[in-house]
């Protein structure tokens, strides 16, 4: 199955990069404070982050994977585990998961995206 996972790979495009995340581990596109809502590059770094879905820190760039034996309901597990952990409603995790594989879908494995607010764009291809 073809995921979003946390890299530390593209980072220093950007003056601002930051990779926090434990490398491979699942992300999801956390919320944007209102510190951030209108600037990617803002200060508190949300707006350009994905979020690790166990270490609950953040990266600036992420990459499709293919994760081998990984199921759907093992991907809304892992979503629903990390919302409980952080306190926030679970209930979202199947929606969730279902739009993080929409959103890979078509990218090859390899591909290193960031994200800019609500778009999240490709920034360069590696081979796997």
């Amino acid at each position: 199955m073809k995921l979003l996972t946390a890299t530390n790979a593209g980072q220093g495009l950007r003056d601002n990069d930051f990779d926090w995340c434990v490398e491979g581990e699942l992300v999801h596109i956390g919320m944007v404070c209102a510190r951030d809502q209108d600037d990617p590059d803002g200060g508190c770094g949300c707006g350009r982050s994905f979020a690790g879905l166990n270490s609950h820190r953040a990266t600036t760039t992420a990459m499709v994977r293919d994760v081998p034996g990984f199921t759907e309901d093992d991907y809304v597990m892992a979503i629903r585990s990390s919302l409980e952990q952080q306190g926030c409603d679970p209930s979202f995790a199947e929606h969730e998961a279902a739009l993080l594989r929409c959103l890979v879908r078509d990218w090859p494995v390899g591909v290193i995206v960031e994200r800019r607010l609500d778009e999240i764009v490709v920034r360069q291809v590696v081979q796997p």
